[in-house]
């Protein structure tokens, strides 16, 4: 059933053409019927509105604003000529509501006054020959209801065309929701994705460094000291087992594309993880001096992992580029409604300079990362040079109630 429907709807002027030929062979019984009472030219121009009419509903849809001007020259010749009904004017209604249906509102507008005159005109023809006319209100009320069909024919596809304009909309309305969902989608996950290198980078950063500095004094030691080039040698092991663990976690999620589902990757860092970090630092040669002030509470996962992100970074440059004899001081404050976080050396502070404003090693993405991560919660930072020497980074991370 569903494939006839299908070739029906592929097909519309076939179908048309097929209800045209069974129309004009009920016509032509009709006339045939009728021959004897008639003339030949009468006859003849029934015959020829009976072809029209066909025609009319054979290439409705094929050429429907021409079949209605077709139709309504027909309409004129019968009322002209009093020619008498029959069931080919059947067409007029068909054609009504084909251009009633469509998206042409001239034919629209032209079908809804020939529905609304045509039938009484036809009949103050017929009733200047009859020899008894009609009362007034007899033949009101029979060119009104002659006149209904027309308009209800008007009417049912003027609904047609409303409904079929309704659901184009709510179509169109659908596939426009369905890119808008599709683009932020695609932006969910380029945002997810550059978190990820972010970071990535600071995993690498901060790892490698670290790794670096103990390789660098464990060769220099190797022969003079060889219990400390073993301490920086089990050093190294540890943080490149630490850097290869969070590198497949960040790497997995790139690869799948989904956060991970099983409980085998290590959490996210956060606040409670900074005294391990600073101990890590503290091993690879850095003082670090490392306060907390206020009641330390619950946090944020996301703030705390822009706290603990922010010292790694910090703390990273300043052994990078603070020079010999650096410390460093990492001060944590717990207010109110927010998180004061202050990181500062007493190093190098040019050095700094050109990790601040993006030197030639690329370090300046570090400080934009830094800055990306404090805008995403919605804090403040700030970077610059120390007056008396050195560099400093204070970040303001807010608290949101509730959490």
């Amino acid at each position: 059933m569903q494939r006839l429907y299908d070739f029906f709807r592929r097909h519309p002027t076939g179908v048309d053409t097929f209800w045209a030929v069974l129309l004009f062979g009920f016509n032509c019984l009709a006339l045939v019927a009728s021959v004897d009472a008639q003339s030949d030219l009468r006859t003849g121009a029934d015959a020829l509105v009976v072809i029209a009419m066909c025609l009319v509903v054979a290439l409705r849809r094929k050429a429907p604003g021409k079949m209605l001007l077709l139709s309504v020259v027909v309409g004129l010749c019968q009322v002209a000529f009093g020619v008498q009904p029959s069931p080919a004017d059947f067409a007029m209604l068909v054609i009504i509501y084909t251009v009633a249906s469509g998206t042409s509102r001239w034919a629209s507008r032209t079908a809804l006054v020939g529905a609304l005159l045509g039938p009484p005109l036809y009949g103050v023809r017929t009733a200047q020959g009859e020899a008894l006319p009609r009362s007034l209100w007899e033949g009101l009320f029979i060119m009104g209801l002659f006149t209904v069909p027309f308009v209800l024919a008007w009417v049912l596809g003027d609904s047609v065309r409303t409904r079929r304009a309704y659901w184009a909309q709510l179509e169109e309305k659908a596939a426009r929701l369905e890119k808008e969902r599709e683009t932020q989608s695609r932006i969910a996950v380029a945002a997810e994705r550059a978190r990820i290198a972010r970071e990535l980078h600071d995993v690498v950063a901060h790892n490698v460094s670290v790794m670096v500095v103990q390789a660098d004094g464990a060769a220099y030691v190797l022969n003079t000291a060889p219990e400390q080039a073993k301490q920086a040698l089990e050093t190294i092991s540890g943080t490149g087992r630490q850097a290869l663990a969070e590198m497949r976690r960040l790497l997995g999620v790139l690869r799948t594309g989904e956060q991970p589902e099983s409980g085998e990757y290590v959490p996210q860092p956060g606040v409670e993880q900074l005294a391990d970090l600073i101990d890590q630092v503290r091993g690879a040669g850095l003082p670090v001096d490392f306060q907390v002030a206020g009641e330390p509470r619950p946090l944020p996962s996301s703030v705390e992992l822009t706290a603990y992100r922010i010292v790694q970074e910090a703390l990273t440059n300043t052994r990078k580029h603070g020079g010999p004899d650096v410390g460093a001081t990492v001060r944590l404050s717990y207010q109110d409604s927010e998180l004061d976080l202050l990181v500062e050396d007493d190093g190098r502070g040019a050095q700094h300079e050109l990790y601040a404003g993006g030197g030639a090693d690329g370090l300046g993405h570090g400080l934009i990362g830094m800055r990306e991560r404090v805008g995403m919660v919605g804090g403040s930072l700030d970077a610059g040079p120390r007056p008396g020497g050195g560099f400093r980074i204070s970040a303001v991370l807010p608290l949101k109630s509730g959490q």
